[in-house]
């Protein structure tokens, strides 16, 4: 899955990556989220007063919506995460990240304990791992203990970075729709604040009930869709709840224009009520009502 991550166009004139002075190395743990382990949480509490390197702001936005889809809260992942985003470029930075998401859907990865690593593990074990990183990268972004990273003038700007590897390709198996269920149980999803679908075709029968009218569309057309996403299944129904008044004109308009389509709009739910995705519909219109509007609309001084 593709994760969009924005970079603020407006921030504070200059952030900074605090890097401690003898403390453990962020290099040798893998820190997952605030109370994932006793080990992390005391790790945490580590950290005295910081030395310090400043980045511009939109290194340090595009590093917090890393951070944020890998789980990571706590400071010294956020830091590492900064680093690597100030020294590889954006670039190379979302491709690791596309990586780390394909490994964990496929199963993750495990500690030398036995311990599955946190999504932010798996990450920062993908940088220590690539060939295609120098040891000054490495060394800049999981600074050794006591360390502290050196920006000079010429790493302002990240120079003809070297392309990291596009992420392999996953097999969408049963196996990893099931392994993406139980992590986004294990983790808190994020939180919708707008769902909207739009349904256009031709219903069949339209079922009264009481100020409802009720339709049934059935969708056996896929979309040619980006490289890498799963194919969805052929043959969704989509029952779709309308009001009565709205829906009249439509139906006119369906009656008399055998040509025309309709345009629903509405919010989506998965209702085992009607065996598929259920409708509630929030306006509906058709195809040449829309574009008789548009034309109305162009031609009005």
């Amino acid at each position: 899955m593709d994760h969009d991550i924005t970079t603020p166009t407006t921030a504070a004139a200059g952030h900074d990556i605090t890097t401690p002075t003898g403390a453990v190395g962020e290099a040798d743990a893998d820190v997952g989220p605030a109370g994932a382990s006793s080990h992390e949480d005391a790790e945490a509490r580590a950290w005295p007063s910081p030395a310090y390197v400043s980045v511009p702001p939109d290194v340090w936005a595009l590093a917090r919506g890393i951070a944020a889809v890998l789980g990571e809260t706590m400071p010294p992942p956020v830091r590492t995460i900064t680093r690597a985003v100030d020294r590889l470029g954006p670039d190379r930075v979302r491709a690791l990240l596309g990586q780390a998401l394909t490994v964990e859907a496929q199963g993750g990865l495990t500690l030398p304990d036995g311990h599955r690593r946190t999504p932010g593990g798996v990450f920062f074990h993908l940088v220590r791992a690539s060939d295609a990183i120098s040891r000054e990268d490495k060394a800049y972004i999981f600074p050794r203990q006591g360390g502290r990273p050196q920006r000079t003038a010429g790493d302002a700007t990240p120079t003809a970075p070297t392309p990291a590897a596009a992420p392999a390709l996953v097999a969408w198996t049963d196996e990893t729709f099931g392994a993406l269920a139980r992590q986004f149980q294990q983790d808190n999803s994020g939180r919708a604040t707008t769902v909207k679908i739009t349904v256009i075709g031709r219903p069949g029968a339209a079922v009264e009930q009481g100020q409802a009218i009720v339709l049934a569309l059935v969708s056996e057309k896929v979309p040619d869709l980006p490289k890498g996403l799963p194919e969805p299944p052929a043959g969704t129904r989509y029952t779709v709840f309308v009001a009565r008044k709205p829906w009249a004109k439509v139906a006119e308009a369906l009656a008399t224009d055998s040509e025309d389509a309709a345009i629903i709009e509405g919010y989506a739910a998965l209702d085992p009520r009607v065996d598929g995705i259920a409708v509630y519909a929030t306006s509906a219109t058709t195809k040449r009502t829309q574009a008789a509007k548009r034309a109305t609309t162009a031609a009005t001084p």
